[in-house]
């Protein structure tokens, strides 16, 4: 049975909690600053991981930090100012979680890009993609989490599938390939 690898669980679980902090923000009506404020330094772990082997010498390495550091600084600072109460009596809470969460989304796309990691792009995007969805289901918050569970189930059993069947074919080549 073949295992995922931190990566990509890393990406399943960012997501996963994205859209779990955006239902609670519509859910329950209230803005969980802190809960951004974890989660965004969480995504820039995961973009430096993802540029760290391409970035071959120290200074690659010192410079692919700080500059996710200030890029991720500058979204939280943004959700920040979004989250002010001056800010929340002209947007509603519903209004600001999916505001968020498009900032979250282009933050990590944006990160993507710099890092060169289409994995992360690919993430930015399934979160920007998220934005209409949940502006469309966000009075059933329970039947959205249903829907992006079974989802997120059957691309994780299709990946496996997959996975499994490449990784047969490469165990036991075909009869006459050398």
């Amino acid at each position: 049975m073949p295992r995922l690898n931190l990566r990509e669980l890393s990406y399943g679980l960012v997501l996963i909690l994205t859209l779990f902090g955006v239902a609670y923000t519509s859910y329950f009506k209230q803005p969980i600053l802190g809960y951004w404020a974890l989660l965004a330094p969480a995504i820039a772990v995961i973009c430096i991981g993802a540029g760290w082997q391409r970035a071959d010498n120290k200074n690659a390495r010192f410079q692919l930090i700080w500059t996710q550091a200030l890029h991720w600084l500058a979204f939280l600072v943004v959700m920040g100012l979004m989250l002010l109460p001056s800010v929340q009596r002209i947007l509603n809470v519903s209004a600001g979680g999916l505001a968020i969460l498009t900032l979250l989304a282009l933050g990590t796309f944006t990160a993507g890009v710099q890092v060169l990691s289409w994995q992360v792009c690919l993430l930015g995007l399934v979160m920007a993609l998220g934005v209409p969805a949940i502006a469309w289901v966000e009075e059933s918050a329970l039947l959205f989490v249903l829907i992006v569970g079974t989802t997120l189930g059957i691309a994780v059993l299709a990946w496996r599938h997959w996975h499994e069947r490449h990784t047969d074919n490469a165990d036991h080549p075909v009869a006459g390939d050398s």
